[in-house]
């Protein structure tokens, strides 16, 4: 029987050996993996995830692999669930277009275009759109409601079908995706296929100096493979046969990065702006084992806090729950120990309600349960949207309860 995951032993961007571990983390079960209660008798395994960095490049990544069929078999998770990516996506179609100049019968393909969020936003400009999306049942979403769109995991073979039925493309985007991939040799040969001689990719993805600095460690989790930083994927892409000329750091996911790429020896001049993020990077200590202790000892003093906090609660015998049943919280209710105090999650997401937690199996309710059970504190595990779900929930706080915050340090609402 073919393993479900493997332990990773060179660089994925350089190939070398030279792999530092930087950041243990409690083994966790699938980030996403909520069960309905007809499902509470399968096992679910838990995986190692621990991060390293390369000695050569500089580049993190964690070193379990997990098949991606295991990973996205059941995958629920659809864009349009989440709190900030509506308005996000409308804003970086504007901003994308304003930047690369292209007709309005330019086809843009976007790959793992989930529920085709950001593609509707192209569309609405004119442009021809193509999702590519491995996930059946999110990409019939897409489909449904008129989002043209691939059921294929990408790659190079997949390029050349795009090509043979579409065309090549102006503009390729991957948000959010880069990270999943494993083998990127033959992701970007696909995409340096599928491409126009003056096409752009844009690719964005969560920044790893943004999620030491944000302490936003929770964002480690199984499908993110890679942990992105400016000077190592400069290199990458060069030895791709592409170039990198423009970079710019965005607010969503705790703290991102969007990169500018064409095909080497490209019309579009290299900004300033790729030079100055690698400088930033270098002054900051990214390159040095020095900030993964920091980072680490930060970690385990907020998690020995919180925990301290909970005990005392619960000998008090003062009921607690968590909100949000995102796959964020997967790593922060294993990694912080919080099943111990745990008594449910509410969400506000549908698909989420009714379910129980991967691995750990903690009952997921409608956040409307909160007026019901009256728990006397609630862990804001979703706590980077904070401001909006204590707003949405004055009257619990009307009513004497309590949020308790347990990043980027623990306070109680």
């Amino acid at each position: 029987m073919k393993s479900k995951y493997y332990i990773r032993q060179s660089c994925r961007l350089c190939s070398s050996n030279k792999l530092n571990l930087v950041l243990p983390l409690q083994p966790t079960a699938l980030c996403d993996a909520y069960v309905k209660a007809d499902r509470l008798d399968h096992a679910q395994d838990k995986y190692p995830l621990d991060l390293y960095q390369c000695d050569e490049c500089g580049f993190a990544q964690i070193g379990c692999i997990v098949d991606p069929e295991t990973i996205y078999e059941d995958y629920i998770y659809v864009s349009s669930s989440s709190l900030d990516l509506s308005d996000h996506f409308d804003s970086y179609a504007n901003s994308v277009l304003r930047s690369v100049e292209c007709s309005s019968n330019t086809l843009v393909v976007d790959i793992g275009s989930n529920d085709g969020l950001l593609l509707r936003n192209f569309e609405k400009k004119g442009m021809r759109v193509l999702g590519i999306e491995p996930a059946r049942e999110t990409a019939n979403k897409a489909i449904n409601s008129g989002v043209d769109t691939l059921i294929d995991y990408f790659n190079s073979k997949t390029a050349e079908k795009v090509i043979k039925d579409y065309g090549h493309a102006g503009i390729v985007t991957v948000n959010n995706l880069f990270a999943n991939i494993d083998e990127l040799d033959d992701f970007v040969a696909g995409i340096r296929k599928l491409l126009s001689p003056d096409g752009v990719l844009i690719i964005e993805a969560s920044y790893l100096i943004d999620l030491i600095q944000n302490m936003v460690f929770d964002y480690i989790y199984h499908e993110h493979l890679s942990y992105f930083s400016v000077r190592p994927l400069k290199i990458f892409f060069n030895r791709m046969g592409m170039e990198l000329f423009h970079v710019e750091r965005i607010q969503t996911k705790g703290g991102s990065i969007r990169l500018y790429m064409q095909l080497s020896g490209g019309s579009r001049p290299v900004q300033p702006s790729v030079d100055k993020m690698i400088k930033d990077e270098e002054e900051n200590g990214l390159y040095n084992l020095d900030i993964y202790r920091e980072f680490s000892a930060k970690i385990n003093s907020t998690k020995l806090s919180l925990r301290n906090m909970l005990t005392k609660l619960k000998k008090d015998n003062k009921t607690i729950a968590a909100y949000g049943g995102s796959a964020t919280s997967t790593t922060l209710i294993y990694h912080f120990g919080l099943y111990d105090f745990i008594e449910y999650i509410v969400d506000d997401n549908p698909a989420k309600q009714n379910t129980f937690s991967p691995g750990l199996h903690i009952p997921v309710l409608p956040s409307s349960m909160i007026y019901k059970r009256n728990p006397d504190y609630i862990v804001l595990l979703a706590w980077r949207f904070a401001k909006p779900i204590i707003k949405k929930h004055e009257d619990y706080l009307q009513q004497g309860g309590h949020f308790i915050l347990p990043l980027p340090e623990v306070e109680v609402v």
